[in-house]
């Protein structure tokens, strides 16, 4: 599939140069170009939606989609139960796609898991696009093979995490502002403005950390004045703020009373949640910070910070394969093309994504709790890097002279780090012995020896060594479909790294998935004993924390009061709120848990409810959950009236 480019359609280095009245003219595709996209869209739709059935739901989230798809309350604030008691702790907006596909094809695993699948392909698809409009149709070949085997996008994409809506977002706002330097108009950067207010919407503050590259690839090269690109830029600054913030001032101005809880935080405040909970929490010790509830920075340590996280052992195999070079590519072009015009797009578009790579390495490199998964919104820097830093390093090898070296040397660099990334588990070690052997076969052929060989030799080296790159990666990705290699479904990673993979002991058996509308038998004997049960109380069920509910609400939607919010640490309800529902005749039933950290309404439930009998709802052994009976004949009512105004949770 590796298709070279001929000289007629590249520049003095590997990339198509066009005068400026032309950058809006597309260049008309070549016979393989079409047939070779749709090969790597098919590989990618295959390899993001095999085995959708039984892919990888997050507990948490799932059980939200499932609220999410059966009442408009809960699908516009994101609450997590039917009742719409309490929000998600992160932004609703990534999770809307995925509710209204359930709501559609019904609570579904498969549909679930359906719109991110979706959402993978149209960003491969979509940096295609944008790479070959800077670089030309074989960077863009490069590029979306290289992000289609990225393994960690190919593990996030069957799971039901943000970070694929993110990238897709992200993407088009790359693609937006590549139009705007290129043509100087205002539109496209409002556009910009417009996805990256979006992607906001699905991660909130990690959208933003593009801005400053796109502040910069903007003043740098737009060919307008001075005054004029300021302007223009604080224009589409604003049209970014005011996406970015529309959730949430929609959710500040509406009462208190009628709209949930905003979970996460001690203030009821949506701008907490955030720019404290999801924001300055993550980078400092006071995990209090701007109205966030109290221990969440220690909850998100996993190791994962630090200079080297890029590379470590867990990390490095799901991200890393062409990072040296991507790096590599980004100060070669910077260096070679240092004296074209301030307008250069070709520079421009280095800059573009080389910054975008560096901004998020370093604020991974120092913020706590990183997931591996958060690295995939560097794949499409990586595989853009790495799809015009071969053209760039061909046209340097047809051009002749010294820099004819650049190109073997960027595969055997790349072929290298590939083996010592595998080198700690040998993974993918038959693979690797083909890499070394197709890496020998292209690298031979392009030497300086093969100056005088034929063009078609020529041809069939590159496209060698371009397999010995990417057959170890690929090896990796396509393990994914392997549940064993997979990850956790809180965790999508490939190959025989994380948490899940130490935990199944290395064995046969894969980590256990959550599912939506398929309760094991333990949830299917309490659900069936709390709606037998159930005498007109508003909710089925208060649990403690979000941990004990999501099985419930995964496999049914119901009004189910979460105490405590994901954390078990969110102010709400109190003890006399909780008190007056009971009262009421709101709610009977409480489960209580010792996972999760006491609170005031977890101590009232103890000191005021019968403790059940675990037979009496199936759990024959004593285990983790105990159910308590709160029916308010005998219970003292509190004189407290409810009131969830922010106030009254102080």
């Amino acid at each position: 599939m590796a298709v070279i480019p001929t000289a007629q359609s590249t520049g003095s280095h590997g990339l198509r140069r066009e005068p400026h009245r032309r950058a809006d003219r597309p260049q008309a595709p070549a016979r393989w170009e079409r047939p070779a996209l749709a090969a790597v869209l098919g590989v990618a739709a295959l390899l993001y939606a095999w085995g959708m059935g039984h892919a990888a739901i997050h507990p948490y989230y799932g059980a939200a989609i499932r609220s999410m798809a059966t009442s408009w309350r809960a699908f516009f604030f994101g609450g997590l139960d039917t009742s719409g008691s309490i929000t998600l702790d992160k932004l609703p907006g990534a999770f809307w796609p995925d509710a209204v596909s359930v709501w559609i094809f019904g609570p579904h695993t498969w549909a679930a898991a359906l719109p991110h699948a979706i959402e993978g392909v149209l960003t491969v698809w979509l940096l295609h696009r944008i790479v070959r409009a800077w670089a030309g149709p074989f960077a863009a070949l490069i590029a979306t093979l290289t992000l289609t085997f990225t393994p960690v996008t190919a593990a996030l994409n069957r799971a039901t995490i943000p970070d694929t809506a993110l990238t897709l977002l992200l993407v088009a706002a790359a693609g937006a502002l590549q139009k705007a330097v290129r043509t100087g108009r205002l539109l496209p950067l409002i556009t910009c403005g417009v996805w990256v207010g979006l992607a906001f919407q699905t991660k909130m503050l990690q959208a933003w950390l593009v801005l400053p590259v796109f502040v910069m690839v903007h003043q740098l090269t737009v060919p307008n004045a001075p005054l004029q690109r300021a302007r223009r830029l604080l224009l589409s600054g604003a049209v970014t703020l005011a996406v970015s913030c529309s959730w949430a001032l929609i959710a500040w101005a509406t009462p208190a009373d009628s709209r949930p809880y905003v979970d996460a935080t001690s203030n009821n405040n949506p701008f907490s949640l955030v720019f404290g909970y999801n924001g300055l929490s993550r980078f400092s010790d006071d995990d209090t910070a701007f109205g966030a509830v109290p221990a969440t920075a220690a909850s998100r340590t996993t190791g994962n910070t630090g200079w080297g996280m890029l590379v470590n052992h867990t990390v490095g195999p799901q991200i890393a394969w062409f990072l040296p070079l991507a790096v590599l590519a980004v100060v070669t072009a910077l260096l070679w093309r240092s004296r074209e015009p301030r307008t250069d797009p070709l520079r421009a578009g280095f800059l573009l994504w080389g910054g975008w790579l560096a901004v998020h390495a370093v604020v991974f490199s120092v913020s706590n709790g990183n997931h591996p998964y958060y690295t995939a919104v560097l794949a499409p820097a990586i595989a853009a890097l790495t799809g015009g830093g071969l053209a760039l390093f061909w046209s340097a090898y047809e051009a002749g002279g010294r820099r004819r070296l650049w190109l073997p040397s960027a595969i055997v660099l790349t072929v290298a780090w590939a083996l010592l990334l595998d080198s700690p588990t040998w993974f993918v070690s038959r693979l690797a012995a083909f890499a070394v052997l197709f890496a020998a076969c292209g690298t031979l052929g392009l030497w300086p020896s093969g100056a005088r060989a034929s063009r078609r030799l020529v041809r069939g080296s590159l496209a060698a060594g371009i397999a010995a790159m990417m057959l170890v990666p690929a090896g990796w990705a396509v393990a994914s479909l392997d549940p064993r290699y997979a990850g956790a479904s809180t965790s999508p990673t490939a190959g025989p790294v994380g948490e899940a993979y130490r935990e199944a002991g290395h064995g046969p058996s894969a980590p256990r998935r959550a599912e939506l509308d398929r309760p094991s038998t333990r949830d299917t004997a309490l659900l069936g004993y709390l709606i037998a049960h159930r005498k007109g109380e508003k909710y089925l069920l208060a649990t403690q924390a979000a941990y004990p509910a999501e099985r419930l609400l995964r496999a049914q939607a119901q009004p189910v009061l979460v105490m405590g919010g994901f954390t078990g640490k969110t102010p709400f309800p109190s003890a006399p709120q909780l008190g007056d529902l009971i009262a009421a005749h709101q709610l009977r039933y409480v489960l209580l848990t010792h996972l999760r950290p006491t609170t005031p309404a977890t101590t009232w439930v103890r000191s005021h409810c019968e403790r059940v009998r675990s037979g009496a709802y199936g759990r024959r052994t004593r285990g983790d959950f105990v159910l308590y009976d709160c029916r308010a004949q005998g219970i003292r009512a509190t004189t407290t009236r409810w009131d969830p105004s922010p106030a009254a949770s102080n």
